[in-house]
């Protein structure tokens, strides 16, 4: 293949998952799906912690920014790939295949980072309980969302101009559904030296370093809980974390599962098929988690609920009256939760 000028690079070809045009509805159908329950279910577990004031606290701050990045983490990849099955096209330019990198770099370190903090959250809150709210006060939650995004701007952004400098071969296919880095890496016809060793040092400090520290966070909660003498001060302790064990263990046993068998010889498809676990099925199922196994926020939504049908129930006629009493009702002077 000759090596083709950087300039002269307009476009890419997403192979995506099938060749078979009977299959392009179902996948439609599937990641629509997928796609639509990730943003919903992300955006109710955003406002059902805005919303109540009970669940103004660290723990929901964080799980509330969780779902912010995640959805943006969905919609890097899964609305274009939409866009292609739509228009029966394969198609991603130079600069939207790059854009599409940089946030999905940008929102999987975010991913990681927020992970990370929620385990810190939990070891103090856990190890330390009477000195929780000093220590989590509002500026250092405020700081530990902040030094993420920061952290995760600056990474995608070099690993970006690390690509941006490559020249790449007259053919252009991605055996991918979106452009991933490593795929991007592979298809360069210049020299790929520096450009990998930025990729492997970053995935070892944000990824490797970040890993560590919610294993030690752990350790200690584990060493914390096994020093409760009762069973049930155990149990609750152990409750408080286990959502957050359950994301962490889904997410990373995905990402490292596709990476460890990007190394075996595979289909080029296999690597886009599991990559859907980390960048699709992790997302869409992390609100059902913590809603699943959180009991505040199973209240606040099981309030929600009953004031969406009382408010269907009460459309019509009279509706000052009946305002007034769900108004009345949303005060708390009928007890309805």
């Amino acid at each position: 293949m000759e090596p083709g000028n950087l300039t002269g690079v307009s476009e890419f070809l997403l192979l995506g998952f099938s060749e078979g045009p009977e299959l392009q509805p179902f996948i439609f159908g599937l990641f629509l799906s997928m796609y639509l329950i990730t943003v919903f279910g992300n955006l109710l577990l955003i406002l059902a912690v805005s919303s109540d004031s009970h669940l103004h606290t660290p723990m929901y701050f964080f799980l509330a920014n969780l779902s912010f990045v995640d959805i943006c983490f969905t919609s890097t990849t899964v609305p274009k790939m939409l866009i292609n099955i739509q228009t029966q096209s394969k198609v991603i330019t130079y600069e939207g295949c790059l854009s599409q990198m940089y946030f999905f770099i940008l929102f999987a370190g975010l991913d990681i980072f927020l992970l990370t903090v929620m385990a810190y959250d939990r070891f103090v809150a856990i190890c330390h309980p009477l000195h929780y709210l000093v220590i989590m006060n509002p500026r250092v939650c405020g700081l530990l969302v902040l030094v993420p995004w920061i952290m995760s701007i600056l990474n995608s952004l070099l690993e970006s101009i690390m690509v941006l400098c490559l020249s790449f071969c007259t053919v252009l296919e991605i055996p991918h559904f979106f452009c991933e880095l490593n795929q991007m890496i592979q298809l360069a016809c210049s020299d790929t030296f520096l450009s990998n060793m930025v990729m492997y040092f970053a995935a070892v400090l944000l990824g490797g370093v970040p890993f560590a520290g919610i294993l030690y966070s752990y350790s200690k909660i584990v060493s914390s809980i096994r020093g409760i003498s009762s069973a049930q001060g155990k149990y609750k302790a152990f409750s408080t974390c286990a959502s957050h064990l359950s994301v962490v263990s889904l997410f990373y046993c995905t990402v490292l599962g596709v990476y460890l068998s990007s190394a075996a010889p595979q289909s080029s498809n296999s690597s886009a098929v599991a990559s859907v676990m980390y960048t699709v099925v992790t997302p869409m199922l992390n609100p059902f988690i913590y809603s699943l196994r959180n009991r505040d926020i199973k209240r606040t939504l099981m309030r929600f609920s009953r004031m969406s049908a009382l408010k269907c129930y009460f459309k019509g006629p009279h509706g000052s009256v009946k305002n007034n009493f769900l108004n009345k009702m949303y005060h708390n002077e009928y007890s309805f939760v």
